[in-house]
């Protein structure tokens, strides 16, 4: 094995040439963090410096502990009896190693035993796991449940539950989904009640596919307004494992075996409010999902790692014909084509928790700061980081969970038959595949959360500075007229829908918008990034032809004003 850091030159790639300058200055409050903590980065070359120990440690123990371990856990799984999760011992094992590297607070402030690291930098950490053991990521990544409560809980609450989400001692849950729920989160209704003589809440109902719902603390999205039937009736809670709150069942899945999956049921569970009534869906919510996508994005990053090295390094040692078979250009081109989609994935990922990073801190400072510290240009800075962040978070986990889906499929292609059974872990990382484009919502709910930004061209300021950036000589004039001649026509085919004034239409051609948008922005991240070592040159050449290919395509389509198309969609279906 090896360490899954050191060996991963894109990641150490990201860290130096992220320019994380201005979140790492917000995140350690212009470096005032040192006079309180002694551990506290002095400078941003200091906290740069942490964060590679740290990512470091993570890798050793990632790469030389926690894959080994994934088959056997893969097979076994938790255990479930009379209403008992039992997680396998090697994951407990796991959660162990990574609770004594002290990294299960990692985004959590120092007062509270966290480390204060950008979210970057802990999506870094969640893409080395998920590598190791995608399992473990969904355990790994509920810190985001203490981020929820740090943000938006009183301080008694934070007090109360953060220590033990820093320390490991808490693991957590996020109780969202219903049986007849499923996404559509404004119909929940569970039921929260209060007790008007002591003032005290309780949960009643069920909640399905909740991950780790065998969890000491649970944020749980409840019907607070009785006669309600939306989102505006709804607010979060946080409830503690207690007899009142059952595991009915742990789900029999496809793949992601190491995580239990629980359907609960809620008798007068007893339970604290979170933040406001009534803001539980339209904030709160929305702000863990948003974390949530992030997360799950770098889960399926780390998946199709997993699998590219697996593909490469059974190809280079599989000979046909008396040579590799990564010698066959069908090969050596599906190869290429699963690191480009590899390469691209990873940089929209971090140029979007860069966003979300800068997001959260104007935010804070706009909701906890001093009127001193929210001046105007703060106030400005918040808004436009938070319509930013709205349109990557989708962006990336679309782009990333489709192309770990493709690249995982590719793994088992390459290894031919050997792939297709449990001797190699080509047909694991396609099973943990699968999940990353279903939940923390469907690819085609995140086209519907990115479409409404794109339509707004909310990225043209970001996309303009990133041509900016660009030289314009020899092979980078080329590949960038190119993706000028793309992000044109996108502005044109926007016009062209927005003019239509036919929501039904706009809804139809998302995708392809939404696509097309990608596109023109991933290929100038990649020639952003190819400036700077030139041996990505070839991933951001590779990148940029294969985009044009298929936002034309898109184009085309999109442009095509065929107003029965949507009509004729639904002859196809009913024939």
């Amino acid at each position: 094995m090896s360490n899954f850091y050191n060996d991963n030159p894109d990641l150490l790639f990201t860290l130096k040439n992220l320019e994380l300058e201005e979140v790492v200055k917000l995140k350690e409050k212009n470096y005032t963090e040192v006079e309180k903590f002694d551990y506290a980065p002095e400078n941003y070359e200091d906290a740069i410096d942490s964060y590679d120990k740290v990512l470091a440690v993570i890798g050793d123990v990632t790469g030389e502990r926690i894959a080994p371990r994934s088959r056997q856990v893969d097979e076994e799984g938790p255990h479930f009896e009379n209403g008992v999760v039992t997680y396998h011992p090697l994951t407990q094992k796991n959660l162990k190693e990574l609770t004594d590297a002290g990294v299960m607070g990692v985004i959590l402030p120092r007062q509270y035993g966290g480390l204060n690291f950008p979210t970057t930098i802990y999506t870094m950490m969640t893409e080395m796991v998920s590598r190791a053991d995608a399992s473990l990521q969904n355990l790994f990544g509920l810190q985001d449940i203490g981020e929820t409560i740090c943000e938006f809980g009183d301080e008694e609450q934070r007090a109360k539950y953060l220590p033990g989400f820093a320390s490991g001692e808490a693991d957590g849950a996020m109780d969202l989904t219903e049986p007849d729920s499923g996404s559509d989160l404004q119909s929940v209704r569970l039921k929260a009640t209060q007790d008007p003589k002591t003032g005290k809440w309780y949960l009643n109902g069920m909640k399905r596919f909740i991950t780790n719902g065998c969890a000491k603390t649970h944020l749980v999205l409840a019907r607070s307004e009785e006669g309600t039937t939306d989102g505006r009736g709804l607010s979060m809670f946080i409830c503690q494992k207690c007899p009142e709150l059952v595991v009915r069942r742990i789900e029999h899945k496809l793949g992601i075996h190491g995580v239990a999956t629980c359907e609960l049921q809620y008798n007068n569970v007893p339970a604290e409010l979170c933040g406001q009534r009534r803001r539980g869906l339209t904030k709160y919510v929305m702000s863990l999902m948003n974390g949530a996508r992030v997360a799950i994005s770098a889960q399926a990053v780390g998946i199709a790692e997993a699998s590219y090295r697996e593909a490469k390094k059974y190809a280079s040692e599989r000979e046909q014909f008396k040579q590799s078979i990564d010698k066959f250009p069908a090969i050596y081109d599906m190869l290429a084509r699963m690191k480009t989609k590899l390469a691209a994935s990873r940089a929209l990922l971090y140029e979007t928790t860069k966003c979300v990073d800068l997001r959260n801190s104007y935010n804070h400072i706009m909701d906890h700061g001093t009127p001193e510290e929210q001046t105007p240009e703060v106030r400005e800075k918040s808004k436009y980081y938070s319509k930013l962040a709205a349109a990557l978070t989708p962006m990336s986990k679309a782009l990333s969970t489709e192309s770990a889906n493709q690249i995982a499929y590719d793994c088992i292609q390459i290894h031919g038959g050997t792939g297709f059974m449990h001797d190699f872990d080509a047909e694991r990382y396609y099973r943990d595949a699968r999940i990353t484009n279903i939940y923390e919502g469907t690819t085609q709910l995140q086209v519907v959360a990115a479409i409404g930004g794109v339509m707004q061209r909310v990225l043209d300021n970001h996309i303009n500075e990133l041509f900016d950036r660009i030289k314009a000589a020899g092979l980078y004039a080329r590949l960038k007229s190119m993706v000028r001649d793309m992000f044109e026509k996108q502005i044109a085919a926007v016009k062209f829908v927005a003019e239509k004034k036919d929501a039904e239409y706009q809804n139809l051609r998302a995708r392809n918008l939404v696509e097309n948008e990608t596109f023109v922005l991933v290929s100038l991240l990649m020639l952003r990034d190819a400036q700077k070592d030139a041996k990505r040159e070839a991933l951001a050449e590779r990148y940029i032809l294969d985009a044009v290919h298929d936002f034309e395509r898109n184009n085309q389509i999109i442009l095509s004003n065929d107003l029965t198309t949507i009509d004729r969609h639904r002859e196809v279906i009913d024939y």
